[in-house]
């Protein structure tokens, strides 16, 4: 079965709110006829709810930002998938900016990734590696390890909720992007094969994996034309109605049905 591609717009920490609902408005009938791709804004927490409202009558989905895997407590700051529930349906887990200044161990993104399908969250687990992991060759054994500790303990039937982006941390906001050709060869290569050891080939197979870092109209195409790659998380590129639309469109062109 042919994977439907998906284009999450990760917006990290901008706009207002009056900012995001005004976004979404433009937004909408800019991409409301590539109905081969799925879509997705992933605005701030405070943002959410009214984005969700304004996109109501729209096929464009809403995600968070992140999580706690708690349902409530004593977590000053944080957001629970109790919270979310019926706001959002997507939501990014283990985004490198996470890992790295918010100390997210890979523990942490087990927990909330078992936590967000407990809830009918949909997790976007992101896994990547860094500059230095990457010149020393460990980039297969960090990302195959990444994913098989965020889905520890999560059965084969949770596997269509799941989204995987593979962004390596030193595409991330730098303008430097790894090649279509690298990116396949860690998606179709080291991603869908420890899916596979962990689930059987079928499910690997059906399985959507995005590449995110510094993905741009420009180089879009060349990611979507790889066979392994089902999309992307976007982060500057989906800050502008425009350029966000023109990537819902390449990807429509290029594996929309």
């Amino acid at each position: 079965m042919a994977r439907k591609p998906i284009i999450a717009g990760n917006w990290k920490m901008h706009k207002t709110l009056t900012e995001s609902v005004e976004f979404v408005h433009e937004l909408v009938p800019l991409v409301a006829e590539f109905t081969g791709v799925e879509q997705v804004v992933c605005p701030t927490f405070v943002a959410l709810a009214a984005v969700a409202d304004a996109l109501q009558d729209s096929d464009i989905g809403v995600g968070a930002q992140s999580l706690h895997w708690e349902a409530q407590g004593a977590f000053t700051s944080q957001i629970s998938p109790a919270m979310l529930q019926g706001i959002a349906e997507y939501v990014i887990i283990g985004h490198s900016e996470c890992r790295a200044y918010l100390h997210e161990t890979d523990e942490m993104v087990n927990k909330k990734t078992k936590a967000a399908l407990a809830y009918n969250l949909k997790p976007i687990i992101a896994v990547g590696e860094s500059n230095e992991q990457n010149e020393a060759g460990q980039t297969q054994t960090v990302v195959s390890g990444q994913i098989r500790a965020a889905l520890d303990g999560i059965d084969a039937a949770n596997m269509q909720h799941i989204i995987i982006a593979y962004e390596p941390i030193w595409a991330i906001g730098t303008g430097k992007n790894a090649s279509g050709a690298i990116a396949e060869s860690i998606i179709g290569g080291t991603i869908r094969t420890t899916l596979s050891e962990l689930y059987g080939d079928a499910i690997a197979q059906s399985v959507r994996i995005q590449y995110g870092g510094s993905v741009k109209p420009d180089n879009m195409a060349e990611y979507m034309s790889q066979p392994n790659i089902d999309g992307a998380l976007v982060g500057g590129a989906s800050l502008k109605t425009d350029s966000f639309a023109a990537l819902i469109q390449i990807a429509q062109e290029q594996k929309g049905s």
